[in-house]
């Protein structure tokens, strides 16, 4: 019998019920018995990717903030600080906006290297304010993430190849957003979910019928022992 490839697998949008809150359930049993390395790939703060192996059951190795943070099981790499982004939310909010979040603000707590906003927020004076920063905004759908350029998810997922020894070209990803589209340019083969934006489509080696946790539980079904 031929193994399962390994796996690149967003959350938001991906892993997630239709009615883009919570992930769906069904995913953790395939994800827990597949037989190659599953890598989790997310904007989200670091410590939630980290807590999704931790409940699925599955090895700690994780891409979050959308490369601001790397985890490879063994070391924790960090490619960003959070310090430009918070001077762009400081100047933000001194014009008179807010993160969206609430007085808590559980979304950006535990962030390191990034900071989101929520969607309902204005972001063209957000988008000025990153850019006379060096940094840019990026909408993943579910929020706006002001971060710095150059790390992004694919670059992430690399670090962990190297370190785990995945072949990229035996990968085989599933995203819904624009930040996924840096991974499918490396994996040997991409799925954007039906929900996914343009970017992710035109990247995609194939786009689904279904739509988030459908989508993905279609691919798995799809590619389970084709390598």
């Amino acid at each position: 019998m031929t193994a399962d490839p390994p796996l690149v697998l967003d959350i938001d949008g991906t892993l997630t019920r239709p009615e883009r809150w919570g992930i769906d359930p069904r995913v953790f049993d395939p994800i827990r018995e597949w037989d190659a390395p599953v890598v989790i790939a997310t904007g989200k703060a670091f410590p939630y990717p980290v807590a999704l192996c931790h409940f699925v059951g599955v090895p700690e190795l994780v891409v979050a903030e959308n490369g601001g943070v790397v985890y490879t099981g063994d070391d924790v790499h960090f490619t960003a600080d959070r310090e430009a982004a918070q001077a762009v939310v400081e100047e933000y909010r001194a014009r008179g906006y807010s993160l969206g979040w609430g007085p808590e603000d559980t979304v950006n707590r535990w962030r390191e290297t990034e900071i989101a906003v929520n969607l309902e927020q204005p972001i063209g004076p957000l988008r000025e304010i990153a850019a006379a920063h060096g940094l840019e905004v990026v909408d993943t759908g579910y929020a706006y993430h002001v971060k710095d350029p150059s790390p992004n998810k694919g670059d992430g997922v690399e670090t962990i190849a190297d370190y785990v020894g995945i072949d990229l070209a035996e990968c085989v990803a599933v995203g819904d957003s624009m930040n996924d589209v840096s991974t499918f340019e490396r994996v040997g083969r991409s799925f954007a979910v039906a929900n996914a934006d343009e970017a992710a489509k035109a990247a995609a080696d194939d786009v689904l019928d279904q739509q988030h946790a459908d989508g993905t539980l279609t691919v798995l079904d799809r590619v389970r022992g084709s390598e």
